[in-house]
């Protein structure tokens, strides 16, 4: 899948900051008790980023590729459930106008990067030259090439504006997406995940590997990484894929004063009204 390269980002996991204590690993499959348990932690951490950004005007881009299935929605709903939106911005463009298609490729992703004070989290990005539209014909061999060759440089861009970029690759074995995708076609909870795309990207298995190793020779830098996750096991995927975030973003916790709820005021003589209300019927 390349060439693994270092990363110039400093580890954070074992410093002042990241106070809670490490959990135990253990082998076999992680209970929810443990999940959730670990996660509440992961989660209190991730609302002292947002506290860190808004008070710094920090500027946090994160990119979440990887096969379709590999669970890339549910790991950034994770990140997101418990901080504010407006904040923590989650930006999964749909396909390109006629307009955009026009344009400059990467034209239609550079508005969305955050500003001071933003966290911006891309379910897919401007990585999509690079699979599935390489893989489905929509770009030509030599688009492809031309975006492979300049990607580095336009991220090289993006860092040196002050932007904290961090790349992730969801990896998911070809037996655990093909269950994925069955689940999905018999959950009608989850058959709107499901897409003739999806169908066709299980079909060309080894023609998104290709791509994939391409993408990273190309795009896989020092100064710029790509970040692996093993997503085959869901729970697991989920809690590195956050803790490793942690580890690379130079937050500190900020300081807070003791907060005192207070008293609610007088009434002075208020009395509810005699009012029917349209109440929701309670069924449950």
């Amino acid at each position: 899948m390349g060439k693994k390269k270092k990363s110039k980002h400093k580890d954070k996991s074992k410093t002042p900051e990241n106070t809670a204590a490490q959990p135990e690993v253990r082998a076999g499959k992680m209970s929810r008790k443990d999940f959730d348990d670990e996660l509440a932690r992961l989660q209190g951490e991730l609302v002292k980023v947002q506290e860190w950004v808004k008070e710094t005007g920090a500027k946090i881009c994160v990119v979440f590729e990887g096969r379709d299935a590999a669970g890339k929605g549910g790991t950034i709903k994770r990140i997101t459930e418990r901080v504010s939106p407006r904040v923590f911005h989650v930006v999964a463009l749909p396909s390109p106008t006629e307009r955009e298609k026009s344009q400059m490729y990467i034209q239609r992703y550079l508005p969305h990067l955050p500003a001071a004070g933003e966290v911006v989290i891309f379910d897919r990005s401007w990585y999509n030259r690079a699979g599935v539209e390489r893989v489905m014909g929509f770009a030509t061999p030599a688009q492809v090439e031309l975006f492979l060759k300049l990607t580095p440089l336009v991220e090289r861009l993006i860092i040196n504006s002050g932007i904290i970029l961090v790349k992730y690759w969801l990896e998911v074995s070809k037996e655990n997406q093909t269950e994925r995708f069955e689940d999905r076609i018999n959950d009608q909870r989850k058959i709107w995940k499901l897409s003739p795309m999806d169908l066709e990207s299980h079909k060309r298995w080894y023609d998104y590997s290709r791509a994939r190793d391409e993408m990273f020779a190309a795009t896989d830098t020092e100064e710029s990484p790509w970040y692996v996750v093993d997503s085959n096991d869901k729970r697991r995927a989920r809690l590195n894929c956050i803790s490793h975030l942690l580890s690379v973003i130079p937050y500190e916790a900020p300081k807070r004063e003791k907060v005192i709820l207070p008293k609610r005021q007088d009434s002075k003589g208020y009395v509810e009204p005699d009012y029917q209300y349209r109440k929701v019927p309670e069924i449950y």
